[in-house]
C-alpha cells in the first residue's frame, strides 16, 4: 500500500503535526550536537553564534523561525535555513505516514516514523558535517531489528536479509573501489546506513535504495563537476575530467542519496517488486 484511501480524522492529523514539529526541533538539536560531541541533555537551546540561551518564545518550532525572520533573538545573526526545513519536513512526513498507515494502525505508523526520522537526521547531519554517527546508523539498525516482528510491511527474515545484503553489498563496493583506485570512495557510515535501511525495508528495499542512491548520486556528481568545469571556463565534461576527480564522497556526502533511496523504497518498494515480478 502506498497511501490509504480512507479519510483520516482532522484532529488526529493536527496532533500528529504538532508532534512532528516538536520532534523536528529535537532533531535539529541532534544534528548540531551529536557530531560535535555535545550533550543532548543540556544546556538548553542556544544560539551557535553568540551561545546565549534562547527564551521559550524564541524556541517554538517553525513559528519562532518565521517570526524572527531566521535570526537569533539576541545577536540577530542568521539562523541556518536547515532548522526550518527539518521541522517542516518532519511535520509533513509524519502526517503523510499517518495517512498512509490508517489501515495498518498506529504501530506501523510509529515504526515508519522512527525510520523516516532517522533518514531526516542522517541526511542533514551528513550534509553539514560529512559524518553519519553510529548512534543513528547502528542504533537505527538495532531498532529496526527489534521492531521487525511488528513490522507489517516486511517479514523478520526479509529484515535480516536486508541488513546482511544491504551492508554487505555496499561494503564490497566500497572495499573494491578502494583497492582499485587507491582512495576511499565511500565511508563506513554509508555502509552502516544501508544496513539500517535494510532493517526497516527488507532486502528488496535495501537493493532498491542502493540503485536509486547510485543513480541520483551519479547525476549530482556530474552536475557538480559540470559547475566546477564551467567556472574554470571548460567547454564540456570529458571522461578525463571525471577520472581526474576524487571519489564522489569527497565532493558531496552520499548519505542523503541513500536516505532518499530508503524513503522511496519504503513507499514504493512493494509496488515496484510486485510489478517487476508480474512483468518479467
Amino acid at each position: 500500500m502506498i497511501f490509504s484511501q480512507s479519510n483520516p480524522d482532522a484532529a488526529v492529523l493536527v496532533i500528529i503535526g504538532l508532534f512532528g514539529a516538536i520532534m523536528g526541533s529535537f532533531f535539529n538539536m541532534l544534528i548540531y550536537r551529536v557530531p560535535r560531541g555535545l550533550s543532548i541533555l543540556g544546556p538548553s537551546s542556544f544560539c551557535p553564534n553568540c551561545t546565549k540561551s534562547l527564551p521559550l518564545w524564541a524556541n517554538v518550532p517553525i513559528l519562532s523561525y518565521l517570526l524572527l525572520r531566521g535570526k537569533c533573538a539576541h545577536c540577530k545573526h542568521p539562523i541556518p535555513l536547515r532548522y526550518l526545513l527539518v521541522e517542516v519536513i518532519t511535520v509533513v512526513t509524519y502526517v503523510l505516514l499517518y495517512y498512509r498507515n490508517i489501515e495498518y494502525g498506529i504501530i506501523q505508523w510509529f515504526i515508519e516514523a522512527i525510520f523516516v526520522s532517522l533518514l531526516i537526521v542522517v541526511t542533514f547531519t551528513d550534509l553539514e558535517t560529512y559524518l553519519i554517527p553510529d548512534i543513528f546508523s547502528i542504533g537505527g539498525l538495532i531498532t529496526g531489528l527489534v521492531v521487525s516482528p511488528w513490522n507489517r510491511v516486511v517479514t523478520v527474515m526479509d529484515v535480516f536479509l536486508g541488513v546482511l545484503i544491504g551492508g554487505g553489498v555496499l561494503f564490497l563496493i566500497a572495499y573494491g573501489y578502494q583497492k582499485v583506485r587507491g582512495v576511499e570512495g565511500m565511508g563506513g557510515g554509508d555502509v552502516k546506513l544501508l544496513a539500517m535501511i535494510g532493517a526497516f525495508t527488507g532486502w528488496k528495499g535495501a537493493v532498491m535504495a542502493l540503485f536509486i542512491s547510485a543513480f541520483t548520486g551519479a547525476i549530482a556528481g556530474l552536475v557538480i563537476i559540470g559547475v566546477k568545469q564551467s567556472k574554470k571556463g571548460a567547454k564540456k565534461i570529458t571522461s578525463d575530467n571525471i577520472q581526474g576527480q576524487t571519489a564522489l564522497s569527497t565532493m558531496i556526502p552520499y548519505g542523503p542519496f541513500l536516505a532518499f533511496g530508503g524513503l522511496i523504497a519504503l513507499i514504493w518498494s512493494s509496488a515496484f517488486w510486485n510489478w517487476y515480478i508480474s512483468a518479467f
